[in-house]
């Protein structure tokens, strides 16, 4: 940390420039009367303590063993009785406030923590992803739209820190701060999501009502490496603090570290600890159930630097994993009043064999970026709320967490430490807003270039500014002492990560410097160090498969570095696509040590229309300009933090277990997790069929013990001999045996299905009369009518438009071949396939018909054959189709569809081949036979277990994406019902068949909404979307429907996943 002498601060705030006795009379002058603190690169902070670890004291064994912070000496200052005011800039900003007689008496309140933003004071929450909101002239802010808040509040010192030392401790302030204590300047700070701590000792007034000031600024000089992809959010938004410390010697820090001998069997506790003047410390280690292990004293001298240090050794120590977060505890004191505990897990991590390893072990991260969101109050996330998060995270079989991009609440690594997770912890440091500036000065040329060849340039430049600019030196350290102080004696942390997207310089390479020499026992991540020549790891964001099994198999062996992914599967709108095949190939290739999905959650903000309508609101709905839209809605969560369908597909491709292969009797699995063997689960078996779950069959099977990490084994499985109904497949679920902290008793971590009996026959409905077809022509309209239903065809249009059965309404609106789907956002950039649909007009294409013929079928069917082509306007390529709709007597209805894509300027790719119709909305009750219940595409379908799935409102089928898009589809389905709800009777079924061999079912995909596709084209938020709404079901039926992959940012849908515009032909019957 810089820390620079205690000089008067320069606020920023109006000042008298009069060089006379006369307010309105000067002749020479100055304004501001100096550079303001928040301006200055040349001052970080004033009066600052020099940062510490993350501890607070206790008088009392018990209480600091209990680590409950309403027994530590500390006086908790949040809450909501925080006067506030909000000025344009800090020139605005009223003067004098600071004083203890300012009547504040017409202030608002605010809620500390909190950011002002999402209380509604100033302009609102501004998002942007890399551009920069203000304009770019490092180091100055703005001064003049440079927001201002001024808090107040007053407080008693609690009776137990009467006689102490006190500190005042803000845990995260955004972006820099000015602090007065009873009318006297006390500090400033800067580094929004690092603490700040001061000694104010002699500032308050015991037994007396205390006056605290604090100023914040919107935006200082460290707001340019502050230029993360989140909303830019102002305020105190983390925790305020008044700390007890003895005042005649107390802890000043605190450092623990661990180390193993060569077989990763006995254990050595190091800790060092630093006090304020000569003592005695005593160390005591405890295991986890609080048994005493060992005892030991150190003496801490006068005349050098005052610490003491401590070797502990234990034999056989039970190590510390993310799989098996055991936790020892330590417990510091000084004298009979003076104590800190910490828990500590014994662990090592190394680069060995090339490898990540930790306790010896290769490990694969299983990842997710998380930032710091919650939709009512921004970065300021209750405790609960937090803690929610990680739990879901386990739940879902991730194992690592990135603190993308800053360090996170400090609560967070001690839930980390608890259920088990590496933690990469991330320096707040990001300045990827001078790519933009070294794009737009390429010559025309070169910004045509491949986006690797261009960037290659780009970042180099981009780097000059700041990461590789001498007067940034200070400010890039004080990043990297901040992160490593506070969060060093977190066993989770196992490595460092310089920042983020800031290109790669000299400062760089500093900050990478003193973290080896600080703390040699963690590795150090930085993905610009693109050539891994300072970093202990390569890294990548958003790479091919292709080209990390190049890297892995070239430059990690070549130079014994692995290579993780801190950014892959874009998590943006519906998707992502194709996860298992990155997981698999992480397993596949010893280098590729796995990688953090992006992102964990959307970041919506919880808003409102101008009538009331509640959503949640992204870029540009808060009147924010620039804005990057919604490009901050890619997480795996929704905004409110309830999983959406990518994070299901992410944790079925995480499995603990997996089933290799299977056999008549037996199924081959592999643990999956790196250290723990399979013990702690039981598999439950039971079996579905197309008449749904069977009942009375299934029960335990009994697990191989002791399966090793990465070993396979043999798992009997049961006979099956009772009767089953069409097809049926064995379901085996795996379960935790015993409820853990983060899961109950028998929560299902992975699953399989193992076909039982195969049924590709068409189901037919029963005849109820042989009776032939018969048929009416009326104008252009064709009646058709069998025993049981009422057809009719608009040949003009050459549409079913109307079926009724029994004379209920069963289709009210036509059937059409359909082929176009409203784009996701893996669709939408430049770069993916909906540029290409875009451009050959592919949304404006519809079907006309040239010709239709019937005739009389010898069985009493009536066939009508329509010759139709699906074209554009203005262009000439078109689909030419040749359709078949076979009237049966029975009721039933046999469409057979060929098309061939012929003409110039074809679309390269196809989103769907299919049909789409309408039925009343009465139609409510949906049951189908495939994957479910969730959405699945043929890219993301793992997670949805085969099997009969029903409910009974066509609502409960939409996923809701907070951006409207192509959503909701299910793949791999045998046959869909749909039945309306008041009588319940009448219903429609659908199956699709191969038409040269109609008695043979295939797999298709449907969708059922109440949703136009061109509204959900042209919605932006669910409300536009939700006023749209159909007063009809609509049924889309697909025989094929591309892929989602990630190519919102990232590899677009791999190719075995891509519907390629190419001839076809499908059937589908209807009864």
């Amino acid at each position: 940390m810089v820390i620079r002498a205690v000089l008067p601060a320069d606020t920023g705030a109006p000042q008298d420039v009069s060089a006379s006795s006369s307010a309105h009379q000067t002749k020479r002058g100055a304004y501001p009367a100096q550079k303001p603190d928040w301006a200055n690169l040349s001052i970080l902070h004033r009066n600052t303590l020099p940062p510490r670890s993350s501890f607070v004291l206790y008088s009392s064994r018990d209480d600091a063993l209990s680590r409950d912070p309403k027994k530590a000496k500390a006086q908790c200052l949040s809450g909501n009785h925080w006067q506030f005011h909000l000025a344009n800039s800090p020139f605005e900003a009223p003067a004098g406030f600071e004083n203890p007689a300012f009547d504040s008496g017409k202030w608002s309140r605010i809620e500390v923590p909190g950011m002002w933003q999402m209380q509604g004071f100033g302009r609102g929450p501004h998002y942007t992803n890399v551009q920069y909101p203000f304009h770019v002239d490092p180091p100055h802010p703005s001064y003049t739209d440079n927001e201002c808040g001024s808090y107040l509040t007053r407080f008693r010192v609690l009776d137990d820190l009467r006689d102490d030392q006190l500190r005042l401790r803000f845990e995260g302030v955004d972006s820099a701060f000015h602090v007065w204590v009873n009318g006297k300047e006390v500090g400033y700070s800067q580094g929004s999501r690092n603490p700040s701590e001061f000694d104010i000792t002699e500032y308050v007034t015991r037994g007396e009502e205390n006056v605290l000031a604090v100023r914040v600024y919107q935006f200082c000089d460290g707001s340019y490496i502050e230029d993360q992809d989140q909303w830019w959010l102002s305020g105190i938004f983390r925790d305020v603090f008044l700390l007890g410390f003895p005042k005649k010697v107390c802890f000043e820090d605190v450092t623990i570290q661990t180390l193993l001998d060569d077989e990763y069997r006995n254990a050595t506790l190091i800790v060092r600890v630093e006090t304020s003047a000569k003592a005695t410390v005593r160390l005591q280690l405890l295991d986890t159930d609080g048994t005493l292990i060992s005892d030991a004293t150190a003496t801490v001298q006068e005349g050098g630097k005052l610490t003491a240090d401590f070797n502990t050794h234990v034999k056989n120590a039970t190590l510390w994993t993310a799989e098996t977060p055991y936790l020892y505890k330590t417990i510091l004191s000084i004298g009979e009043d003076q104590f800190t505990a910490h828990r500590v897990g014994f662990r090592k991590v190394e680069l060995k064999d090339g490898l990540i390893k930790v306790n010896g072990n290769r490990v694969v991260f299983k990842g997710a970026n998380r930032h710091e969101h919650h939709p009512e109050s921004g970065r300021t996330v209750p405790y609960e709320f937090l803690k929610n998060d990680l739990l879901l995270m386990k739940q879902h079989n991730i194992n690592a967490l990135r603190t993308c991009h800053q360090p996170n609440d400090p609560r967070l690594y001690d839930l980390a430490d608890e259920l088990g997770l590496w933690v990469m912890d991330e320096a707040d440091l990001e300045c990827h807003g001078f790519e933009i500036i070294e794009v737009a000065a390429l010559p025309a040329e070169k910004r045509k270039l491949p986006f690797a060849e261009r960037q290659r340039i780009t970042r180099a430049d981009a780097a000059k500014w700041l990461s590789d600019n001498p007067d940034w030196h200070d400010a890039y350290l004080d990043r990297a002492k901040q992160l490593v102080h506070r969060d060093k004696n977190h066993t989770s942390v196992i490595m460092w990560s310089l920042g983020n997207e800031a290109f790669y310089g000299r400062n760089h390479t500093a900050m990478r410097d003193w973290i080896k020499s600080e703390d040699p026992t963690r590795l150090i991540h930085y993905e610009p160090d693109q050539e891994a020549e300072y970093m202990d790891m390569y890294s990548r964001m958003y790479p091919d498969i292709a080209d990390i099994i190049s890297l892995a198999e070239k430059d990690c062996k070549q130079n014994k570095k692995p290579l993780v992914l801190c950014e892959y599967i874009h998590a943006m709108g519906t998707g992502p696509g194709n996860i298992k095949e990155y997981i698999d190939t992480f397993y596949n290739y010893p280098q590729l040590q796995g990688g953090w999905v992006w992102e964990w959650s959307n970041h919506g903000l919880a808003t409102k229309t101008k009538d009331g309508t509640p959503f949640y609101g992204y870029g540009g709905d808060f009147g924010d300009v620039p804005n990057d839209s919604n490009f901050v809605m890619d997480g795996v969560l929704q905004s409110d933090h309830t999983p959406n369908s990518g994070l299901i597909e992410y944790k079925k491709a995480l499995e603990p277990v997996l089933i290799v292969s299977t056999s008549a009797n037996t199924a081959t699995i592999i643990n999956r997790q790196d250290f723990a063997t399979l013990d702690d689960l039981m598999c439950i078996w039971s079996v579905v069929s197309e008449s749904g779950p069977v009942p009375d069959v299934g029960g335990e099977l009994k697990m191989p013990p002791g399966i090793q990490p990465g070993e396979t084994a043999e798992l009997p499985l049961p006979d099956v001999n009772e009767e089953l109904h069409g097809e049926a497949l064995m379901l085996l679920s795996f379960r935790l045996r015993s409820g853990t902290l983060w899961a109950d008793a028998g929560y299902e971590l992975a699953w399989a299905q193992v076909p039982l009996a195969r049924n590709t026959n068409l189901g037919v409905p029963a005849t109820e009369g042989n009776a032939p077809v018969v048929a009416k022509l009326s104008g252009s309209m064709l009646e058709i009518q069998s025993h049981t239903s009422q057809w009719s065809v608009d040949i003009a249009r050459g549409a079913l438009c109307r079926w009724r059965k029994n004379g209920v309404e069963v289709i009210s609106r036509p059937l059409v071949p359909t082929f176009y789907r409203a784009p996701t956002d893996n669709d939408a950039p430049d770069r993916s396939f909906g540029k290409d649909w875009r451009d050959t007009l592919l949304h404006l294409a519809e079907t006309k018909t040239r010709g239709v013929k019937w005739h009389m079928e010898d069985s009493g069917s009536l066939v009508v054959q329509m010759e139709q082509k699906y074209a554009p306007p203005v262009l000439s390529w078109s689909i030419d189709l040749a359709s078949e709709y076979t009237f049966g007597t029975n009721g039933s209805l046999a469409i057979k569809i060929k098309g061939i894509p012929t003409g110039l300027n074809l679309p390269k790719t196809l989103p769907r081949i299919g049909v789409t119709l309408g039925l009343p909305k009465s139609y409510q009750k949906v049951e189908w036979f495939g994957r479910g219940p969730g959405e699945s595409y043929k890219d993301m379908k793992l997670s949805q277990k085969v099997g009969r799935h029903a409910v009974q409102s066509v609502g409960a089928l939409w996923s809701g994406p907070e951006f409207p898009q192509e959503c909701s589809n299910r793949t791999d389905t045998r046959w869909i019902r749909i039945a309306e709800r008041t009588r319940g009777k009448t219903s429609l079924t659908a199956q699709f068949f191969v038409p040269s061999e109609p008695s043979t079912r295939r797999l298709f995909d449907f969708m059922v909404s109440h949703f136009d596709v061109k509204d959900i084209d042209e919605a932006r938020h669910p409300y536009e979307l939700e006023e749209k709404g159909q007063d009809a079901t609509i049924l889309r039926l697909d025989a094929d429907h591309l892929g989602l992959g990630t190519g919102s940012c990232g590899p677009k849908t791999l190719d075995q996943y891509v519907l390629n515009t190419a001839p076809f032909e499908f059937g589908i019957l209807l009864y």
